[in-house]
């Protein structure tokens, strides 16, 4: 029996971008993003010959915050890696010497805003490019949570606040300073943040620099709860 003011609507939940040709683009594809980061690390080179076995896209990190820590970031599009094959190499040999830093654990999932030009791009190629690509060895990754003002903000609002984000993050790509990846972690995170934000390039000073900048927007002054944990990392070369 349905509600009366109950909508017979079918349910989609597609991620959406921005219409081709007058034709709607819709997806059910997503990338999902593990962090996972660890300490007592003695070698890692016995874990980076771990990782290269395997069939997982990855990026392993050496900890700027610990002599003896990595950060590992996993990729896959099936969450099913992460409590399978993901879970069957973090058990075996190479980690068994370390320790698991749970508080900085970060599991998202790409996800749309709905005015994408390529939207299997901006999906999936696009986050996977910018985490795997060997000329950004540098990344800052943290989790965002907002309060609950701007969502009772009207989305007129709402996309004006997220513009002056976007246009700063825009203006350090085309710079090749800063590359970001955004994902959405609603339900996902064990402290119950919404983002998981990832900013990569070649250098670390910029990095630091477009979060200092991002203070400054309505956005993170008005609208953000916590930032952090912060994970900021290098690649094993």
């Amino acid at each position: 029996m349905h509600h009366p003011t109950e909508s017979k609507e079918k349910l989609d939940i597609l991620e959406h971008g921005a219409p081709v040709d007058g034709k709607p683009q819709t997806s059910d594809r997503r990338l999902y993003m593990q962090l996972q980061v660890f300490t007592g690390v003695g070698d890692v080179e016995a874990i980076s010959q771990a990782l290269d076995q395997s069939s997982l896209d990855f990026a392993i990190y050496l900890d700027a915050h610990d002599p003896c820590g990595i950060g590992i970031v996993f990729l896959a599009e099936s969450p099913d890696l992460f409590v399978t094959e993901i879970r069957a190499l973090l058990n075996s040999d190479p980690f068994a010497v370390c320790t698991r830093r749970p508080e900085l654990t970060m599991l998202g999932r790409t996800y749309a805003t709905g005015y994408e030009p390529d939207l299997e791009y901006a999906l999936i190629d696009r986050p996977r490019d910018n985490v795997l690509n060997p000329e950004w060895p540098w990344a800052i990754w943290y989790p965002l949570r907002r309060n609950g003002a701007f969502a009772c903000l009207d989305h007129t609002e709402q996309r004006k606040i997220l513009m002056e984000h976007a246009y700063i993050g825009r203006a350090y790509g085309r710079e090749d300073y800063a590359h970001d990846i955004r994902l959405a972690s609603y339900g996902l995170d064990a402290d119950d943040n919404d983002f998981i934000i990832g900013l990569i390039g070649a250098e670390l000073y910029p990095l630091s620099r477009v979060v200092q900048d991002m203070r400054k927007t309505q956005q993170t002054a008005l609208y953000v709860d916590s930032l952090g944990p912060f994970f900021v990392g290098k690649k094993c070369e």
